[in-house]
């Protein structure tokens, strides 16, 4: 299963190591390494380094200010920084570039192209995600914020929850109802709509960590244009599908290194308490290793897909569903070993939001509780693990579906629960 690269790659892996040893600061250890302060400057500093050399969004034709790049070369790009715990983006370019840029590039029409696409490249735009609602999470498909169209515009009105991001943005890409009268998936559309207008209302969520990574959206007579439709109207549940396979799909290839990193920081951790002639501890660290190098092979898997010319498709939510389960085995295995230091978390924490434990994150019991505390949500956010194993059985393996009782439209939905 190990991939074999073209002679090329090891010439385009050494120009990126060069470009990191150019434009890294002296004494790089990660990302992980800076303070809190310190990080959220060298974002926008790296991002601009990032811009400057076609690199912000590499693997996007040139035509639309990407860096043209190669399925493989992209792959090398993403593996050097991952090894040196270097950022790829800046904040919000996950969802700006990543999720609703590639979407627009497969869905949108050249007018939505020539629109969006530069302003997201130029930072102008910054992207969040309105998909879930209180009563429409892991199904989706029963989402009720409304969208109403009135002469040359939709008016919005309902409510999102769990967006990511949503203090930071101004744009915001919108699952609405626009059709209640036919089968729940065939009456959304998906709406690219602005942040920055009166009728919308952000209200930050305090996690457990004490972050408030994200918000509570609330709309009321809301407006965007006509036109602001990508993939056409109600056709927006295939519209989001293609996105949700580029939020899972993203990292298929580096995500074990960044476990892998993770693991390191544990058997420190163990080496530091005497603990590692302990047998369970050497149990756990033993699973741990198995199971990154399954996400390993997993990724060869992704790469060979990704290189003849595949998009991410259902098949990603076999990673997602592995690394989410796997995050909260090992976060939890730390707080043990760590024991009642680990209940009141001595060090600084300098975690934030929702992620693993970048490279150069200092070793303490306040990060590895945070960590716990951000991997709970792992098997929920981006879909629950029991959608994922639907998906998995459904779209993958070819299994029978499984039997819907509402299989009518969105509004006798609403009239069976009244």
């Amino acid at each position: 299963m190990q991939p074999v690269y073209p002679p090329e790659a090891d010439t385009y892996r050494q120009t990126i190591r060069a470009f990191l040893d150019k434009n890294l600061p002296e004494g790089w250890e990660g990302i992980g390494a800076l303070s809190p302060q310190d990080r959220g400057a060298f974002h926008q500093q790296w991002r601009s380094t990032l811009a400057a050399n076609n690199l912000l969004a590499p693997n996007w034709p040139t035509q639309y200010g990407g860096g043209g790049l190669s399925h493989i070369e992209h792959v090398i790009l993403n593996e050097e920084f991952a090894r040196r715990g270097v950022p790829t983006s800046g904040p919000n370019d996950g969802f700006s570039i990543g999720m609703v840029g590639n979407t627009i590039l497969f869905w949108g029409t050249d007018e939505q192209k020539e629109q969006y696409i530069p302003r997201i490249l130029s930072g102008e735009d910054l992207w969040c995600q309105g998909y879930s609602e209180p009563n429409a999470g892991s199904d989706l498909a029963n989402l009720g914020c409304r969208a109403d169209l009135d002469g040359d515009e939709w008016t919005i009105n309902g409510q999102k929850i769990w967006t990511s991001s949503g203090q930071s943005a101004n744009m915001v890409f919108v699952l609405a109802r626009t059709d209640p009268d036919v089968r729940k998936h065939k009456g959304i559309s998906f709406l690219l709509v602005p942040m920055d207008q009166p009728g919308v209302e952000v209200r930050p969520i305090t996690n457990i960590g004490r972050h408030d990574h994200f918000n509570e959206v609330f709309f009321t007579d809301a407006v965007c244009p006509k036109d602001n439709v990508l993939g056409g109207v109600n056709n927006g549940w295939a519209v989001g599908n293609t996105l949700l396979g580029f939020e899972r799909g993203v990292g298929a290839t580096t995500t074990h290194l960044r476990y892998r990193a993770e693991i390191d920081q544990f058997i420190e951790l163990a080496r530091e308490r005497d603990r590692l002639d302990d047998p369970l501890v050497r149990q756990d660290i033993a699973r741990f290793h198995s199971k990154v190098e399954i996400m390993r092979y997993q990724g060869m898997q992704a790469l060979t897909r990704y290189l003849g010319g595949d998009q991410p498709g259902p098949e990603s939510s076999i990673g997602k569903l592995f690394w989410s389960h796997y995050h909260q085995e090992i976060t939890e295995s730390a707080i043990n070993l760590l024991g009642m230091e680990g209940q009141i978390g001595f060090g600084e924490e300098t975690r934030s939001g929702l992620q693993t434990a970048e490279l150069g994150t200092p070793n303490t019991a306040a990060n590895w509780m945070n960590s716990f505390f951000v991997a709970r949500p792992g098997t929920i956010y981006a879909g629950t693990s029991e959608v994922q194993r639907n998906i998995i059985g459904e779209r993958v393996l070819g299994l029978p579906k499984e039997p819907r009782a509402d299989t009518g439209s969105w509004k006798e939905s609403q009239a069976a629960y009244s």
